[in-house]
This record gives structure tokens, sequence and C-alpha cells, in this order.
């Protein structure tokens, strides 16, 4: 008996181990019912992507992808505040610093995961609930279906650290209604609620504590369709009535937004904003005047031909600016101001628009022969 007793305490030792184990994971993947659920899972980073969760995520969801059991794909964020704030900047700003290689890996690995959602035969439900921004606009943006709360966030502020918005930004952003897009990429306006749903990066709105319920019901579908999925959400997205009298927050500056954000150049676009003078404008003047000319000018450049470019092509084209923007000074020093020291008093190198060259930003547009984004 006491050997019998021995076994039980070494099996529930065992489980609870593994327990804990999961619940450190820093992204869980299981299976319930007809659906594949991804849950990333580091609460304390904001739920920020790094290498080895992209690593784990992209095989998971091309297994699923050809599994004739699994109906759809749901993705969410831990602990309430973020889906997830971005990628790792912290990671990838140290191994720039040293030449690691991490600076190639992270970026082929988080572009090559937009593309696997982006391409998803099995419907993708992306649960966007709090801080959703960069790498976690990546995550959820390309798939089919995107949930939004009372408590989403949404934003691309890359420009204001020497990036610019990729995980296929040139794609998604240019793509919103009128020049909105170009407003949100180059100023990284943030946008919140309903708001996300109205400027089309949500397809739904449900309120945050109906979450939990609409997660189950989707698991509880049998064999669902695509019209199945969208029938279910429609239905929660119809009860929810938080908000529902707002007006969109940028309603009254759409006119000036298409307008201002119009120019074919940074030049231009400033240009415009002071003649235009009112206090929207000098607003948009002030927080573009903050941003790093480099990255500026290679964000307006990298909506412009996504346009009209497939969603593989404008990864590859980031793929490119990607290193570009790692072998330069800016990002280090966006990072640094922002993140790091957050004395938010960047030194940008150069210091202003005229000094970007359009030789230099031709050159950040290069194909890497050998080296190129392969999809």
């Amino acid at each position: 008996r006491l050997r019998a007793l021995n076994r039980l305490q070494v099996i529930l030792q065992h489980l609870k181990m593994s327990k804990q184990t999961d619940s450190t994971a820093e992204v869980l993947l299981e299976k319930k019912g007809g659906a594949g659920i991804i849950t990333l899972n580091r609460p304390k980073a904001l739920n920020a992507l790094n290498l080895s969760m992209i690593q784990q995520i992209y095989p998971q969801i091309k297994t699923w992808e050809k599994d004739p059991e699994t109906f759809l794909i749901i993705i969410k964020g831990t602990g309430g505040k973020a889906f997830s704030a971005g990628g790792d900047i912290r990671a990838i700003t140290e191994a720039g610093k040293v030449g690691d290689k991490l600076t190639q890996d992270f970026f082929k690995g988080e572009y090559s995961l937009n593309n696997a959602i982006g391409t998803c035969k099995k419907p993708y439900v992306a649960l966007i609930d709090g801080i959703t921004m960069g790498g976690g606009v990546g995550v959820s943006v390309h798939g089919h279906f995107r949930v939004a709360t009372e408590k989403t966030v949404f934003a691309m502020p890359e420009t204001a650290i020497g990036l610019f918005p990729d995980i296929g930004g040139g794609y998604f952003l240019p793509r919103l209604s009128g020049k909105i897009g170009y407003y949100l990429a180059l100023t990284g306006c943030r946008l919140k609620g309903r708001d996300v749903l109205k400027v089309g990066i949500a397809t739904h709105f449900v309120e945050s504590e109906k979450l939990p319920a609409l997660e189950k019901d989707l698991i509880a579908l049998k064999s669902p369709s695509k019209e199945n999925i969208a029938d279910l959400l429609n239905s929660y997205h119809m009860k929810c009535t938080i908000d529902q009298e707002k007006e969109f927050v940028l309603d009254e500056h759409m006119e000036k937004i298409n307008s201002l954000f119009s120019a074919n150049t940074m030049e231009e676009i400033v240009k415009k904003l002071k003649q235009d003078g009112s206090p929207f404008a000098m607003k948009q003047l002030e927080t573009i005047n903050k941003m790093s000319p480099t990255s500026l000018k290679l964000t307006l450049r990298q909506l412009r031909e996504g346009a009209s470019m497939s969603l593989q092509d404008v990864l590859r084209m980031e793929y490119r600016l990607s290193q570009a923007c790692m072998k330069g000074h800016d990002f280090y020093e966006g990072v640094r101001a922002v993140l790091i020291d957050k004395d938010q008093s960047p030194k940008w190198k150069p210091a202003a628009l005229e000094e970007v060259s359009d030789e230099f930003v031709d050159n950040c547009f290069k194909p890497l022969g050998n080296d190129d984004l392969k999809l």
C-alpha cells in the first residue's frame, strides 16, 4: 500500500509540475472541440511576441490548416490588459547592437507567420481585447475575423522608434478608406474601442466580458463553415450596445486627413499641414516633427507601393526595410529614448526630412539577393 501511495504522490507531483510549466509557457496551443486555440501568455510583457513564440505558432497553424477535425483557429491574449502590444523590441535591439542573427531570424519568422495567417484556409478569429499594436496587429489583422471590445487600443507607433509600420502594414493600411491608413502610419495615432471597428481594422465589436461566452460558443460549433462562424460573431455583435451612439473619433477630420495626407512626399505633407494651419493640422505637424525623418520617408513609400502589391510582395519589401533599419542609427536611438531611458527625446540622424536623400531611401528598398525573405 505504501508503494502505491508513493506512486500516487509521484504522479500527483508530476501533474502539478506539468501544470506549472504549462501556465508559464509563453504561448499555449490547444485543441478544444473543433477549434485550435492560440493563447499569447506573456502578460507581464503585454503578450509581446518573441521568436520562440513565433516558432511555435507557425507550425501549429500549418498543422491545424491540414487537419480535417479543426474547423477554425482562435487567437487571444492573457492578463486582461493586452491582446499583444507588439514584437519583442528589446531583444531585437540587444541583438542588433552585437550583430546577432536574431535581427534576421525574428523578422523572417514574424513575416512568415503574418503570411501564414493571411493565407490560412481555416477561418481565423482574433479576439483583440486590450492593447493591440505592431506585432499584435500582425497576428490578427490578416485573419478573417477580428473581434474588438471597448478595451481595444490599436496603434502602429513605429515611426516614433525609428522603424516603420511593418507586419504587412504596407498591405492593410493603404487599403483602409481614404487616406486614413497613411495618417495612422505616419502619426502613430491610437484608436480605441468601436473606432477600431469603424476604421476597418476589426470586423466585429463585442463586450469584453462576453468574450469567454463567445469563445465557448465558437468551440461548440459542429463542423462549422466560415458562414456559420460569421453568423455567430454577427449575433454577438448585434447584441452589443456599448458606445453604439458614439461618432467615429476622426469623423470631423476625415476631409482634412484625405486631402492633407494625399501628397506624394513627406515634405509636401508637411507643407500642406503648415498651409492648412487649423488646430488639427498643427497637432499633426507637432506629432510628425517628433518622428524619425528616415522612418517617415520609408513609411510613406512603403504604403504608396504596398497599395498595389500582394501581401507576399509587401512582406518581402518590408523585410528589406527591416534589415536597413537594423543597420541604421534611428531604430536603436528610438528604442533608447522611448523604451529604455524613456527621456522621449531621440536624437535622429539625419535630423530633418530634407537630409534623408532619395538615394538613401531607394537603397533601403533594394532586393537582398539570397538573403531576401522566402515565402
